[in-house]
């Protein structure tokens, strides 16, 4: 941070984020007054509160919390989608670097709103998988052929970038390299649970989709791919 005016960090979860900015070499060592540290980092909506606090107070630089959906793929392409919480000044002076990276960068409102953007994300696409692999089990057992439900449903109120993504990858069995981790989506599914019950929101479908997450973590383990939660359903699991 001594020689960089804005710091963008992604990392596993808030004990690796705790580390890299508190750790003893971590970033709240160096002076940070008037500079950023921008998180890309999925972690719970209060441990980024508590981070961008903490770190205000250790040096003087400011926080934006701002988790990326669009997996690898989308790194890659820089095409991700990125949602955001901080001051809104200190997001205009990140937008140009974020954009070079993300086809999306939304402001969602103070520290760790980015956050719990990323959670509503993740309901819609750890449901999305549970149903989809419901779907593809019921193609395959019914007798036709799942590899063509993409170009069935296309265009259809069913279509979808997971829909087209996900099915052909579990017919064919794809799990490498993987879309994302058991672990990563239980972990965000979990956290999900957490903020519900704070909030007073009941989430049954993402409860359900983290019992099966769990269940394909314990046959398949937690770096599996996420979608092999196809698996459960058929005979051999």
């Amino acid at each position: 941070m001594a020689s960089s005016d804005i710091v963008f960090m992604c990392v596993t979860d808030a004990a690796a984020v705790e580390e890299v900015i508190f750790g003893a070499e971590g970033l709240s060592t160096a002076p940070g007054a008037g500079k950023l540290v921008v998180d890309f980092s999925s972690i719970h909506p209060d441990a980024a509160r508590d981070l961008a606090t903490r770190l205000k107070a250790a040096n003087g630089a400011g926080w934006i919390d701002a988790p990326v959906s669009g997996g690898t793929k989308g790194a890659e392409e820089g095409t991700l989608a990125i949602m955001a919480g901080g001051d809104a000044s200190d997001i205009e002076r990140v937008r140009p670097y974020v954009l070079t990276m993300a086809r999306r960068f939304t402001h969602m409102g103070p520290t760790g709103a980015g956050q719990t953007a990323k959670l509503c994300n993740q309901v819609i696409v750890g449901c999305a998988m549970a149903v989809l692999a419901e779907a593809t089990r019921l193609a395959v057992n019914a007798g036709i052929d799942a590899n063509r439900l993409p170009e069935a449903l296309a265009g259809g109120f069913a279509d979808s970038i997971p829909l087209q993504l996900f099915v052909p990858r579990m017919v064919q069995g794809i799990h490498s390299p993987p879309l994302g981790h058991i672990a990563t989506m239980l972990k965000d599914l979990d956290t999900v649970a957490d903020v519900a019950q704070t909030t007073s929101t009941p989430v049954p479908m993402a409860t359900l989709a983290g019992q099966l997450f769990r269940l394909a973590k314990a046959a398949r383990g937690a770096d599996a791919d996420a979608l092999e939660i196809y698996k459960l359903s058929a005979t051999e699991y």
